[in-house]
């Protein structure tokens, strides 16, 4: 996670994901009113979640840090709005829209020989993780687990969403886990 990302930052990076939607879904320019430095200014990775009455409207994100932290939250939420597996967000959806960032921490490599390996080295409901073979990668944030709560059934799942066959480990494949902060930015809103 970046260093020093105090709650009020949290709070601070959910309002500008929901101001980002908001500025795109109304066609005008967004303007951010940051403080001037600190965690928000240092390199991080985050994903921005949008949910409307609990169903998924979109999901992106970054797992390594490549910009600043509040830059990669603007670019995810604009991207989470177009998420190519649903259709996009609406002046509709804004009412009922929840906006939800995490920000990653650096994800660390566990033993990933076989499932057992996998399972053995992760906390469920505070580790994301990774699996990576070089040709296919998918995550799962830790806030997956509220939905599958039991680990083969949340690691199955991932293997599922990264195209592996099913029944067999992937040979090569490469794990990693990682913890999150969420912030979130609730709705109801005002329509636009």
């Amino acid at each position: 996670m970046t260093a020093a990302l105090s709650l009020t930052d949290g709070r601070l990076l959910a309002r500008l994901a929901a101001d980002a939607v908001r500025a795109r879904l109304s066609g005008v320019r967004l303007v951010a009113r940051l403080p001037l430095d600190g965690a928000l200014h240092a390199s991080g990775a985050s994903f921005v979640t949008l949910e409307r009455d609990g169903v998924l409207r979109g999901c992106v994100g970054t797992l390594e840090p490549v910009r600043p932290l509040h830059h990669d939250v603007v670019r995810n939420a604009v991207r989470a709005m177009a998420d190519p597996r649903l259709p996009p967000v609406t002046h509709d959806d804004w009412p009922l829209l929840d906006v939800k960032v995490s920000v990653l921490d650096r994800p660390t490599e566990i033993p990933a020989g076989d499932d057992t390996q996998v399972l053995a080295a992760l906390d469920p409901g505070t580790h994301g993780l990774i699996l990576d073979d070089g040709r296919r990668r998918a995550t799962f944030l830790p806030s997956v687990w509220a939905k599958l709560p039991e680990p083969e059934r949340f690691l199955t799942a991932l293997l599922r969403k990264g195209g592996w066959p099913e029944g067999e480990w992937p040979a090569g494949v490469a794990a990693f886990r990682y913890g999150s902060s969420e912030f979130h930015d609730r709705s109801p809103r005002t329509p636009l």
